[in-house]
C-alpha cells in the first residue's frame, strides 16, 4: 500500500559544518527518491491540500506526474499557479498548509508536498526554456514593491497582457526574499535570481532604486504617467522595538536591519566591506522565523547565539524545522524570559541584558495564554550584541503620500478580498495589508488582486465604450 511506504528523508548538510557556512541546509531529493516520495500520495477524491494552498497548486496532479517520471508536466501543472516554485518549496510552511492537511499525516507523515515541489522547480529552472511574452493589450499597471506580492501580480498581469512595470526602492528586486530571508535557506543567485529572471522574461519590467512616496508618488503614477492601476505589495519592513531602556545602545540591532546587511550588502563575505557586528555573544529576541534567521546568521558569524523568548516551546511562532535546525546547529532557546533592560557599558557598548522569568497565565485574544512576570526574579546575560525580532508593520510613506487611501490603526492599508483598496484603480496585498505573514499568503494576495485589476480595467474600459 502507497501509504505504508515511510516518508523518504531529505539529504542535509552536516549540523557542525553548516553552522560555519552560509551554503543551503537541505540538498533536496534526487530523481529517485522524488519518485518514490511522490508514489506516497493517495490522490484523495476531494484533496484537501489544495485547499490549503493559499495560490490552490494542483498539487495531487502534479505530485502524479512525479511519480511517473514525467517532470517537465510536473513543472508546467505548477505553473499555472505559482510564479516563484522554487522558492515556495523551501520556506513555505506547509507543515500548516498543504502538508498540514494531507490525510496520511493523521496516521503517518505528511506526503513532503513541499521537497516536491523544490525538486520539480529546481529541475526547471535548470532546464526550461522561458516563456514567451503575451502581446499588450495597451493597458499599463504599476506594481510598487517587488516581493513575493508584488511579483506574483505582475507575473499574472503580464500573462494577461499588460504592460507592467515594477517599482522597486532598493537597488535589487526580491524584496524579503532578497533581503530577509538568510542564503542558507534561500539561495540567492540560484533561485531568487533565477526566478525574478522567469518573471522578467514574461515582458514585466523592474526599475530599482524607486522610492515611490519620494521619487514618484501613486497620484503621479495613475495621472500623469499613463498608467490604468497600481498594486501596491510593500511588505511590512518598519521594525517593532521594545521601548526598553537601552535599545539605543552600541551592538542593538533589528532584525531587518541584521539581515539586510549580511544578505542584500553581503556582510557574510571576506571580500565585500560591509560587515556586521556580533561579537562574541549574541542574544536574539522573538519567536518567530525571523528570530531563527537572525540567530542562525549570528552563529554563522561566529558569535554564541541565544534566543530569548517569553512563552514556552510549544507557543514558538516559528517553523518546526527551522527551531530544530537552530538547536542542532547549537543557538540556545532560553524559554520563558523576557528582557527589562539592556545594559551598556561606559563607551556605549552593550554588556548584558537583564531579563525577569515569566509564566503563563490565562489566554489573551489569540488564544494563546499571556505570559505574566514572576516578581524578583530578575536576571543578566552577558552579551556583546542583541538583535530585535519582534514583528515589523508598514512603511507609512505610501499611504501617507497618496491621497484617498485608508489605512488601519496599525498602518496596514485598507484592502477587501480581492485587494482593491479606497483609492480606485489603487490595489494592495501582502504583508502591506496584512502585515508580517508568509511568501505564500503574499503571494496569494498578489494572484487574488491582478485579476480583480483585470477586471477592473476592462470594466472601466467596457464603461468608457457605451
Amino acid at each position: 500500500m502507497a501509504n505504508r511506504i515511510p516518508r523518504v528523508p531529505v539529504r542535509e548538510q552536516d549540523p557542525k559544518t553548516r553552522a560555519t557556512n552560509f551554503d543551503e541546509v537541505c540538498y533536496g531529493y534526487d530523481e529517485k527518491e522524488a519518485m518514490l516520495e511522490a508514489s506516497r500520495c493517495l490522490h484523495c477524491r476531494n484533496p484537501r491540500c489544495v485547499s490549503a494552498c493559499p495560490v490552490n497548486v494542483s498539487i495531487p496532479e502534479f505530485i502524479a506526474a512525479v511519480a511517473e517520471g514525467k517532470f517537465d508536466e510536473a513543472a508546467a501543472v505548477i505553473a499555472r499557479d505559482s510564479s516563484l516554485p522554487a522558492i515556495c518549496g523551501r520556506v513555505c510552511p506547509q507543515e500548516t498548509q498543504c502538508e498540514g492537511s494531507c490525510i496520511l499525516g493523521v496516521k503517518s507523515e505528511p506526503v513532503a508536498i513541499g521537497k516536491l515541489e523544490r525538486f520539480v522547480a529546481d529541475r526547471s529552472l535548470a532546464s526550461a526554456t522561458p516563456a514567451e511574452p503575451v502581446p499588450h493589450n495597451g493597458f499599463k499597471v504599476a506594481v510598487i514593491g517587488s516581493g513575493p506580492s508584488g511579483l506574483a501580480c505582475a507575473a499574472d498581469l503580464a500573462k494577461l497582457g499588460y504592460e507592467v512595470t515594477v517599482f522597486e526602492a532598493l537597488q535589487k528586486a526580491g524584496g524579503v526574499l532578497e533581503y530577509g530571508i538568510p542564503e542558507f535557506r534561500l539561495p540567492k543567485e540560484r533561485v531568487v535570481a533565477a526566478e525574478i529572471a522567469k518573471v522578467k522574461a514574461l515582458g514585466v519590467k523592474i526599475e530599482t532604486d524607486v522610492v515611490v512616496g519620494r521619487t514618484v508618488t501613486v497620484d503621479s503614477l495613475l495621472d500623469k504617467e499613463g498608467f490604468s492601476a497600481v498594486f501596491i505589495g510593500t511588505g511590512a519592513g518598519l521594525p517593532r522595538f521594545m521601548g526598553i531602556p537601552g535599545e539605543n545602545l552600541n551592538g542593538v540591532f533589528s532584525a531587518n536591519e541584521f539581515l539586510t546587511r549580511n544578505n542584500l550588502m553581503k556582510a557574510y563575505r571576506h571580500d565585500y566591506r560591509t560587515p556586521v557586528f556580533t561579537g562574541r555573544r549574541t542574544v536574539v529576541v522573538g519567536g518567530g522565523n525571523v528570530a531563527m534567521d537572525a540567530a542562525r546568521t549570528a552563529l554563522r558569524l561566529g558569535a554564541e547565539t541565544r534566543i530569548v523568548y517569553r512563552r514556552t516551546e510549544k507557543e514558538l511562532p516559528a517553523r518546526r524545522e527551522e527551531v530544530h535546525h537552530a538547536k542542532e546547529e547549537g543557538v540556545e532557546f532560553m524559554m520563558l524570559s523576557n528582557p527589562v533592560e539592556i545594559l551598556g557599558d561606559e563607551k556605549g557598548w552593550v554588556r548584558g541584558i537583564r531579563c525577569i522569568r515569566m509564566e503563563l497565565g490565562e489566554p489573551d485574544e489569540s488564544g494563546r495564554r499571556s505570559p505574566v512576570p514572576v516578581p524578583g526574579s530578575e536576571f543578566e546575560i552577558e552579551t556583546d550584541s542583541v538583535i530585535m525580532a519582534l514583528g515589523t508593520s508598514p512603511n507609512p510613506l505610501i499611504s501617507h503620500t497618496t491621497s484617498g487611501l485608508e489605512t488601519n490603526r496599525k498602518g496596514c492599508i485598507v484592502a477587501d478580498a480581492d485587494g482593491a483598496t479606497s483609492r480606485p484603480g489603487v490595489f494592495a496585498g501582502g504583508d502591506a495589508v496584512t502585515g508580517a505573514a508568509t511568501v505564500i499568503l503574499a503571494m496569494g494576495a498578489g494572484r487574488k488582486a491582478a485579476a480583480a485589476i483585470d477586471r477592473y480595467i476592462k470594466g472601466k474600459t467596457d464603461g468608457d465604450n457605451n
